[in-house]
């Protein structure tokens, strides 16, 4: 069975999509996913899988939009994918509870940098299949907008580490 961490889309934050960890626990294991993990209240679950990676999306998705009454986007990565995304940080020296991973579907276009609006004094760099921001004076203050990012979701670098981390504990 191989690792995987799946990251949740808009659970938990601002009100919306209120769903307990127990409760998405639960619904990885009724899933059939072994060894299931989560870690802090925003979405992020470790598992066990012998199913791909758009199985597994797939599953979640509907399994998900079920229970929470409207669509859930689920990311997934393999653990060596997360350990490739923390290894690949563009902005190493930065502190990592100021640096983004926005998680995406696929390779972000070509034209993921042309639409961005708000652009301070944040960087931004362009990964395999993430879009990854340096906010140096906090996202909270950013007034940054990537469209391309809209259908991502986003872990600063320390959630990355610990999902790596656990990810990898498996492995």
């Amino acid at each position: 069975m191989a690792s995987f961490v799946a990251l949740l889309r808009a659970v938990n934050v601002g009100g919306t999509g209120k769903l307990p960890m127990s409760e998405l626990k639960l619904i990885c294991e009724q899933l059939g996913f072994a060894s299931v993990r989560t870690y802090i209240a925003s979405g992020n679950v470790v598992f066990e899988s012998r199913k791909s990676e758009a199985a597994i999306k797939a599953a979640l998705e509907k399994r998900l939009a079920s229970r929470v009454g409207k669509p859930v986007g689920v990311l997934v990565r393999t653990a060596a994918e997360m350990a490739q995304v923390l290894a690949d940080n563009p902005f190493p020296e930065a502190a990592p509870n100021r640096v983004m991973a926005v998680f995406l579907d696929r390779a972000p276009p070509a034209e993921a940098l042309a639409g961005i609006r708000g652009l301070q004094d944040e960087e931004i760099r362009l990964g395999k299949r993430e879009i990854c921001v340096h906010y140096p004076d906090g996202m909270g203050k950013s007034k940054l907008v990537i469209p391309a990012s809209k259908a991502g979701t986003a872990r600063n670098m320390n959630t990355v580490a610990v999902l790596a981390r656990m990810a990898g504990e498996r492995e």
